[in-house]
C-alpha cells in the first residue's frame, strides 16, 4: 500500500484527499496552475494541428511522386518505343542498301562482259 492510499485510509474519504491534494497544489503553484495548464493545452493543439498538416503535406507529396513517376515511365516507354522504330528503320535501310549493292556489282559485272567483248 502506499503512501497517498494509508493518508486516504487514515484521513477519511478520497473526496477529502483528492481536496487536500488540490489545496496543495494551489499553495505550490497558485494560480499559475490553470495559466500552465492553459498554456499546455495551447501547446497540445497547435502540435496536433501542425502534425496533420505534416501528414496532410507527406499525402500531398507521395501523390506528386507516384505522379512523377508515372510521367517518367510513360516517356521511357516512348521513347523506347521511338528507338525501335528507328532501328527498324535502318535495318530496313541496311538491307535495301545491300540489295542496291549486289545489283550494282551485278551490273558492273555485266557491263565489265560487255566491254571485254567489244
Amino acid at each position: 500500500m502506499s503512501k497517498n492510499e494509508k493518508v486516504v485510509q487514515l484521513n477519511g474519504t478520497e473526496e477529502e484527499a483528492s481536496s487536500k491534494i488540490e489545496i496543495i497544489k494551489n499553495l505550490i503553484f497558485g494560480e499559475n496552475i490553470k495559466t500552465y495548464d492553459s498554456e499546455f493545452e495551447t501547446l497540445k493543439k497547435d502540435i496536433l494541428d501542425k502534425k496533420r498538416i505534416l501528414e496532410e503535406l507527406i499525402e500531398e507529396v507521395r501523390q506528386d511522386l507516384k505522379t512523377a513517376i508515372d510521367n517518367v515511365a510513360t516517356d521511357v516507354n516512348i521513347r523506347i518505343t521511338e528507338l525501335e522504330d528507328k532501328m527498324e528503320d535502318k535495318i530496313e535501310s541496311l538491307d535495301t542498301e545491300k540489295v542496291d549493292k549486289k545489283l550494282l556489282g551485278k551490273l558492273l559485272i555485266d557491263l565489265g562482259e560487255k566491254v571485254s567483248e567489244k
